[in-house]
């Protein structure tokens, strides 16, 4: 059996950086089910006039401000709503450009580049779409997610052997080589290939990481079942990373601020063994009584 795991970050490795925690999570399928998956996908994307657009989670997920001032939003067609939306945001760009203020109209307008495909649908139906999209993720009985949520305060680069994004990489190589080795039929090796979000300063540096567990393998264990070193994709252009952007944020999103909407939903597919999870780790306060903490594998995998 052969193994895609799509991985995709949510915060920011660097410390103290401007979020708390930081989330490295892979989404792993079997390639024999990839179509499958990518087709339903595709589907709930269709439904919600959003079949060319990115799955971009913390982007959908913000409020539009330009939304409710427009009398009758929810009523209009999805082309209206975008038209009246337009042209609230080409005024706003003006205003701004009067007040010479680049550093703000540089922002301004990164923030409607990448709300700009979302600005058809209302707050609500943003998050109904974001809903669909992790309870088919939460359905998919032969997918597994691991991921690794760091609480930078608790993480001391002098005691490290890791950075922050090294740490998390090499504990999602860990468990989804571990799951490969125990998941194995007789007479049949698993292989498994990883596929992560194009990021140049991260590419580099964990291509050789990877290069290095081929050799000498992880802290916890040898590489048997992983092949080459990681495939970097864009993520605009592959869906599958888009989900695991979802995944890393809900786990985010609840460790930060409770938020557990998203997380409830995908957390039937965290690699679990016993009814223990064994696939995602909160590295954090020795008792912490967050959800995954309190059902983590062995005491040994606490930070």
């Amino acid at each position: 059996m052969v193994y895609f795991c799509y991985i995709d970050e949510s915060g920011t490795p660097q410390i103290p950086g401007n979020t708390s925690h930081y989330v490295l999570c892979g989404v792993s399928i079997p390639v024999k089910f990839w179509k499958r998956c990518d087709k339903q996908i595709a589907v709930i994307k269709a439904k919600y006039g959003l079949s060319e657009a990115e799955i971009h989670t913390g982007w959908i997920k913000r409020s539009y401000l330009e939304q409710s001032k427009i009398d009758g939003f929810e009523e209009m067609t999805y082309q209206e709503r975008r038209s009246a939306v337009i042209t609230l945001r080409k005024a706003e760009i003006f205003r701004v450009k009067k007040t010479g203020n680049a550093k703000s109209l540089k922002q301004l307008k990164k923030n409607y580049s990448n709300t700009d495909p979302y600005i058809h649908l209302t707050f609500n139906e943003r998050m109904q779409f974001l809903r669909d999209v992790a309870d088919a993720i939460g359905s998919w009985s032969y997918a597994r997610l691991f991921a690794e949520c760091i609480d930078k305060v608790y993480f001391d680069p002098a005691k490290a052997v890791h950075a922050v994004d090294e740490q998390s990489f090499e504990q999602i190589v860990t468990r989804f080589e571990y799951f490969m080795s125990n998941v194995k039929r007789k007479n049949e090796k698993n292989y498994g290939l990883l596929i992560h979000d194009n990021n140049i300063t991260e590419s580099t540096k964990l291509t050789s990481l990877m290069k290095t567990f081929h050799r000498k393998g992880t802290f916890w264990t040898k590489i048997r079942h992983i092949i080459e070193t990681p495939l970097f994709v864009d993520s605009e252009l592959t869906e599958m990373i888009q989900l695991a952007d979802l995944c890393a944020l809900a786990l985010r999103r609840y460790l930060e601020n409770g938020e557990s909407d998203l997380l409830d939903r995908i957390k039937p597919r965290f690699d679990s063994r016993h009814g223990r999870i064994v696939g995602v780790r909160h590295f954090s306060k020795q008792d912490c009584t967050c959800a995954l903490c309190k059902t983590e594998s062995t005491a040994q995998d606490k930070g």
